[in-house]
């Protein structure tokens, strides 16, 4: 944590590579073009010294903090940079009093970086809103987490929010390209080969944080050859990282990406999306029974009765995933996923329900058929409870000429089957039922 970031682009920076690597001017940032292209809105505030409190916003590695570092070099503002994690509102108060003296002299404005600015709780962002208002102190922000979610509405409708995207594969190539000529590899004789630089950039998946830290692990140890001279392929990367991890908050947004993607893949009949995107979630670690719930839900929501089966395929799979446990439930999970996308579909039963539920909100709570009601006792006998109930088994088609809403709702329908799947059949009996009782 530092108050006050000093830059010398004329000695080497030590350290580990990606931060060596780190942009000093805005020409030599990579990416985000759509924020730091030429005349785009981030850059052109830099440019003339009057970026207004923002929250970057973007998965890691994307170059948030680089641009403060940047930002830091190029402001003539009092810059301080803190990390949200480690400061509370004593330190922060620190800083809002030497904001508020430099202001009285007109010295310097003070620009305020706040890293994972989603650790604040609501308090410490409370604190902060009024010195944001009145322009004591500019405020900038850096998240991987949504601000929608993570940032107090009061403090978030106060500064722009700018969404940083993972790097592109160009992108990431470039910047592995400029990490090479950096001293201590080009000293080191490293010759990357292409299907190494491929295998960097998929490992990657937009982080070059994580690309360069597998780049120097990799060179670290990688034996020379007899010309001392260290050949980077695939397998010396695959070696030094052992897995690729993919990037998965299952609290955060990727958690409701990944099973959103998933669940509208199933709703699509797309099996082939539809397992992609489960096996993207099992392996980034997501919780299975989480998987299996949803599983459920959509087997009702969006087949229903189109294929009464889905359900209790559903079903038996979040059971196997209790029974059964990982690894091996993977198999009933994906039996499960891809069933429920080859089905029939038909949302026909959860918008009746909808139907249902809104006539009961809008419409007074009407008594029980008299027909219709329970009778245990003598006195309810007495009082005609269940006088007049027809017994349907005893009627031909077993179907009995009776109503069963009140009085008020005779005629409602709120179930319309489709004539897709099993439901052409339902549809068919009910209006068989519906001329029986017509008669």
């Amino acid at each position: 944590m530092s108050d006050q970031l000093e830059f010398h682009t004329d000695q080497p920076v030590s350290g580990p590579l990606a931060h060596r690597m780190r942009a000093r001017t805005l020409d030599q940032f990579v990416g985000q073009e759509h924020l730091l292209g030429a005349g785009k809105p981030i850059r052109l505030a830099i440019e003339r010294d009057n970026l207004t409190s923002c929250i970057l916003w973007g998965p890691p590695g994307c170059g948030k903090t680089t641009l403060a570092y940047i930002l830091a070099h190029q402001t003539k503002a009092k810059f301080h940079q803190l990390n949200a994690g480690t400061t509370g509102v004593p330190e922060l108060r620190k800083y809002i009093n030497q904001a508020q003296e430099a202001a009285k002299f007109q010295v310097r404005s003070t620009i305020l970086f706040l890293d994972e600015i989603h650790r604040f709780n609501k308090a410490q962002q409370d604190f902060l809103l009024s010195f944001v208002e009145d322009g004591t102190i500019r405020l900038i922000g850096a998240t991987t987490e949504n601000p929608s979610f993570e940032i107090n509405d009061a403090l978030l409708s106060r500064m722009q929010v700018y969404p940083f995207r993972p790097l592109e594969p160009h992108h990431v190539k470039q910047l592995i390209q400029r990490a090479l000529n950096d001293t201590d590899l080009s000293h080191m004789q490293v010759d990357l080969t292409e299907e190494g630089e491929q295998s960097l950039v998929l490992l990657a998946g937009g982080d070059i944080r994580l690309a360069l830290n597998a780049l120097e692990l990799a060179v670290q140890t990688c034996q020379p050859d007899a010309q001392q001279r260290r050949r980077i392929q695939p397998d010396q990367i695959q070696e030094a990282v052992q897995k690729r991890i993919l990037r998965h908050d299952k609290r955060g947004d990727s958690h409701y990406d990944l099973i959103s993607a998933l669940i509208k893949s199933v709703r699509g009949s797309n099996p082939d999306a539809a397992i992609y995107w489960l096996a993207r979630l099992l392996e980034g670690g997501e919780d299975a029974r989480f998987i299996a719930r949803r599983l459920v839900i959509l087997a009702s929501e969006d087949i229903g009765l189109a294929d009464p089966h889905a359900l209790l395929i559903a079903d038996a799979a979040a059971r196997a995933v209790e029974y059964v446990g990982l690894p091996e439930a993977q198999l009933n999970l994906a039996h499960a996923t891809i069933y429920l996308a080859c089905a029939a579909k038909s949302n026909a039963a959860y918008q009746a329900l909808l139907a249902a539920q809104e006539e009961v909100r809008q419409k007074p709570a009407y008594p029980v058929p008299l027909h219709l009601r329970n009778a245990p006792t003598q006195l309810m006998k007495e009082l005609c409870h269940g006088q007049g109930y027809q017994y349907d088994h005893q009627m031909p088609n077993h179907v009995a000429n009776q109503g069963h809403l009140p009085e008020e709702l005779q005629g409602a329908t709120y179930y319309q089957p489709t004539n897709i799947g099993y439901e052409q059949q339902i549809r068919t009996y009910l209006e068989t039922v519906r001329k029986i009782k017509s008669v």
